[in-house]
């Protein structure tokens, strides 16, 4: 299993979404449960942040690769969640 990452901070509309949409699924997929999923906000934390490349929130990493960057829908977020099974 692989460790899912995403950044966001507080007040972006598109990361509250993001957050939101993982909530979701992994009530809506239990195998989705096993997952190690880190919530970082950039603000809280940019010396986490700033040693990824992304320009816009939210961002997904999987495994430290970069999956997604900026606003996203609830397809791309389960299919991102699902990459950190295999």
């Amino acid at each position: 299993m692989k460790k899912v990452l995403l950044f966001h901070f507080e007040s972006c509309p598109f990361c509250r979404f993001a957050r939101r949409w993982v909530q979701e699924a992994l009530e809506e997929d239990p195998a989705l449960q096993a997952l190690e999923i880190e919530m970082i906000d950039e603000q809280l934390c940019p010396g986490i942040a700033n040693q990824y490349d992304y320009w816009y929130v939210p961002s997904f990493y999987v495994d430290g690769k970069k999956m997604h960057e900026g606003a996203c829908t609830k397809k791309k977020v389960v299919e991102i969640l699902r990459k950190g099974l295999s």
